[in-house]
């Protein structure tokens, strides 16, 4: 027997706090993942973290303020981004 899930993972609804990243989907699910997976958010004042649009219809959010994208297949099934290693 199988079984046919319609799911949307498009975002709908974004709430960055102090410590998470939380994506509402269309679909019902809610999502989050550690700040600490974005060096550049981690980084980032609480006012730039709140400066957000959601691109792509839904498919990431954008962080003008500090250039950092994350799309909802990388809170999905992704890890943590890398600090850029630093240079002698």
């Amino acid at each position: 027997m199988s079984t046919a899930v319609d799911t949307d993972a498009r975002i709908r609804e974004v709430r960055v706090s102090s410590d998470k990243i939380t994506a509402h989907l269309v679909d019902g699910r809610v999502i989050s993942v550690p700040l600490a997976w974005s060096w550049r958010l981690s980084d980032a004042t609480p006012a730039e973290r709140q400066n957000f649009q959601i691109i792509a219809g839904g498919q990431g959010v954008h962080w003008p303020d500090v250039d950092e994208d994350i799309s909802v297949e990388g809170m999905l099934h992704g890890a943590p981004a890398r600090r850029p290693s630093r240079r002698p």
